[in-house]
């Protein structure tokens, strides 16, 4: 089967797309025959060796991932060939990845794909829809009639945060850095949509929300919380997934008086069973048109080096290209 993958860790050039074995389906999984898979930061952490996890060479990258299911091995019932899947949390913790032809996954990590949604756009909502759907219900506690703000509401987690927030009855504010990713935003339905680099931050918030914002999800890699937490209300919540290596200044005098909580989480702790919580609530919300992934750029698998070029130079390098989630088309 054609692959991407690495010989060892390393800068783009380490990627490798050539011939493996196709993998057995094991006790409890499914040989699944990948369609499409989306590639995140963490995507670049594992292959550049930022992030050391358990990882076997030759190893496959990326996990999130659509397909069909081609072959249940012993003990595996969920499914059965011919059925469409999605998930994630592939090539983490020791698992292969899923950037091939074929991949050899735990059935309890398989998801039904919704009838009328392409492999891509499967793909492309896999791990940034259960990081939002994660940080706002299960560590926020979000409920109806509550205030969001998230940055970057056109990106691959702000557009999922944006979306779930508004299906379950809450108002919500985001921003972005052009007025083509405003205008996106509000095709997504968010509430409120500025410009953050034209527009004052603080004086639109307080706006939106006089008494201040429920819950703040923060996607950025570089949280200013100095800035964030006295526009929390009393009780607010602050969802924290990113800045890995930030180290930002705490105002405690607005923080612990109003009795906030700053909430970190990362998705991968999250249980198979936690996760299928989520995608139901994700599969649910696809059927009744309340929930669209963007895939903002797809590349062929043979260009699997430049696809997580290209994400590098939109995360890490901040160079602003990319609405939505970078896909990799195998099928």
């Amino acid at each position: 089967m054609r692959a991407a993958y690495i010989e060892e860790t390393g800068p783009p050039e380490a990627i490798r797309v050539g011939d493996l074995p196709i993998p057995e389906a094991g006790p409890g999984q499914a040989l699944v025959r990948i369609r499409a898979v989306a590639l995140n930061p963490f995507d670049l952490y594992l292959r550049s060796g930022m992030v050391a996890m358990p990882m076997a060479f030759p190893y496959v990258l990326a996990s999130d991932f659509a397909g069909v299911v081609e072959k249940a091995g012993p003990g595996a019932g969920r499914f059965r060939p011919g059925d469409r899947v999605w998930g994630s949390n592939q090539g983490l913790l020791g698992r292969q990845g899923v950037a091939a032809e074929f991949a050899a996954i735990d059935e309890e990590w398989l998801n039904p794909t919704p009838a009328l949604l392409p492999d891509a756009d499967a793909a492309a909502m896999a791990m940034v829809g259960i990081t939002a759907h994660l940080g706002l219900f299960h560590r926020a506690g979000l409920k109806e009639g509550e205030s969001v703000y998230v940055p970057g509401g056109a990106g691959g987690v702000g557009s999922m945060v944006v979306q779930m927030a508004k299906a379950v009855g809450a108002r919500v504010a985001t921003s972005a850095g052009s007025p083509e990713r405003v205008d996106l935003c509000k095709q997504l339905g968010t509430d409120l949509a500025f410009n953050y680099k034209t527009e004052d931050l603080r004086a639109r918030l307080i706006e939106f929300a006089p008494e201040g914002v429920d819950v703040w999800y923060e996607t950025q890699r570089e949280p200013d919380l100095a800035t964030s937490v006295p526009l929390l209300r009393k009780r607010g919540r602050m969802v924290l997934m990113a800045g890995r290596a930030a180290t930002p200044c705490l105002p405690l005098g607005s923080f612990y008086p109003r009795d906030c909580s700053i909430l970190g989480f990362a998705m991968f702790n999250a249980s198979a069973e936690e996760q299928r919580r989520c995608a139901s609530d994700m599969v649910r919300w696809i059927e009744d048109g309340r929930l669209k992934p963007l895939v903002g750029r797809a590349f062929p698998l043979d260009d699997a080096a430049d696809a997580e070029r290209f994400l590098e130079a939109n995360t890490i390098g901040k160079a602003g290209d990319l609405a939505g989630k970078v896909v990799i088309l195998v099928d």
